[in-house]
């Protein structure tokens, strides 16, 4: 049977938009239809670009509507299957096919997910990387804006020489436990430690806390050993969200069968793409645990995680920006249509695709730089988690 949508190019775009790059990826096909995806592989984009150029050896001619089995073909047809490096090319066309697919049938993405369950997509937002005195005034900001999920930075997060957890443990407690009784209990507080402590130290950090202050713990410490995370949910009752560097359904086994986690803040942009992140999505219903899906790139991985999010029950909140701070990673001038926030909600696009239009000429004239995220030591000289 011949393609009803035959592809004709893929065109991966790692270029600068903002203090950072974005790897977005076009995909054309020969009825004029493309679509647009993104990966989420951030300060090493030139190692997906380099997978996205054997994917596309083969998928050139392809059937763009056939997305279940193309997902198959880039993951199982090779040897060395998996990891994140792949995984991030493989979601950056997942979503991209998600977007030809929704603009041929003339459909937004989450009707190709099942339907929307929700109109409106409630998000939490960020008290900045600056964590000092000035976080619980920001705070305080973001909660008149009408944000009632906030999320902390621990002190010191904002340094890019030296981090000593021991010293940021004891400064943040005290600073969250000040927070909660300035910001009243009706508002649900977090805070990323960006796998930054030991097992330890996050106890002893969970331990200094008053009861009731923190309502998730994101990313206290590295996830490689599920068995350490256990030895912690043994130490504290604050609820866990894990999840925004796993790379696959796989990846999640542990966390969701073994009730180690309670959020999944799963990334649409590293896990497979939306793909991925439904099989994730129906796995965590059967296990009671909720969605929080990381959102820190550009305005296609937010368009793509709106539609995901509209079209699972288990959902709570979406990471947002607010305001974006200068970032400018949600140019107007690069993405003359894109997702806004309306207060603490996004609006549900009902646009045929992912309901984003990307300025590709513009685009086309960036180029890549290098970033590289902070090299963090500790007093003692040694290395430390960024």
């Amino acid at each position: 049977m011949p393609p009803k949508l035959k592809i004709t190019a893929i065109k991966p775009y790692p270029v600068r938009v903002g203090i950072r790059n974005q790897f977005l990826l076009k995909v054309e096909t020969d009825q004029g239809i493309s679509g647009w995806g993104e990966s989420g592989l951030s300060g090493r984009e030139k190692a997906v670009a380099g997978v996205i150029e054997h994917y596309r050896e083969f998928l050139i001619g392809q059937d763009a509507m056939q997305i279940g089995r193309i997902w198959q073909e880039l993951y199982r047809s090779q040897y060395f299957e998996g990891g994140r490096v792949l995984q991030a090319a493989i979601s950056a066309i997942d979503i991209a096919l998600h977007d030809i697919k929704g603009k041929a049938l003339g459909v937004p993405v989450y009707e190709l997910l099942g339907g929307k369950q929700r109109h409106v997509i409630p998000s939490f937002a960020s008290t900045g990387d600056s964590a000092g005195e000035g976080a619980i005034e920001r705070a305080k900001e973001l909660k008149a804006m009408g944000f009632d999920a906030i999320r902390f930075f621990p002190i010191g997060q904002d340094s890019r020489e030296i981090f000593e957890p021991r010293q940021s443990i004891a400064a943040t407690a005290r600073l969250l436990n000040r927070a909660r009784e300035e910001l009243g209990d009706e508002v649900v507080l977090g805070i990323d430690y960006h796998h930054r402590l030991s097992v330890a130290e996050a106890a002893s950090f969970c331990n200094k806390l008053n009861k009731g202050v923190l309502d998730f713990l994101e990313e206290p410490i590295r996830d490689e050993t599920p068995e350490a995370y256990e030895s912690l949910r043994t130490m504290t009752d604050i609820p866990f969200a894990i999840g925004e560097e796993f790379s696959s359904k796989w990846q999640f086994v542990p966390y969701i069968e073994r009730g180690i986690h309670q959020f999944n803040r799963l990334d649409v942009c590293n896990v497979g793409g939306l793909t991925e992140a439904m099989k994730v999505a129906g796995w965590s219903e059967a296990h009671y645990v909720d969605l929080m899906p990381h959102n820190p790139l550009g305005p296609v991985c937010t368009a793509a995680t709106i539609h995901f999010a509209a079209a699972v029950p288990n959902f709570a909140w979406l990471e947002t920006r607010a305001p974006e701070l200068a970032l400018g990673f949600d140019n107007d001038e690069f993405f003359p249509i894109q997702p806004k926030l309306d207060g603490a909600v996004y609006p549900v696009s009902d646009a045929p695709g992912l309901g984003v239009e990307v300025n590709e000429d513009l685009l086309a004239r960036q180029s890549f730089s290098f970033w590289e995220a902070p090299h963090l030591r500790r007093n003692d000289g040694s290395v430390t988690n960024w």
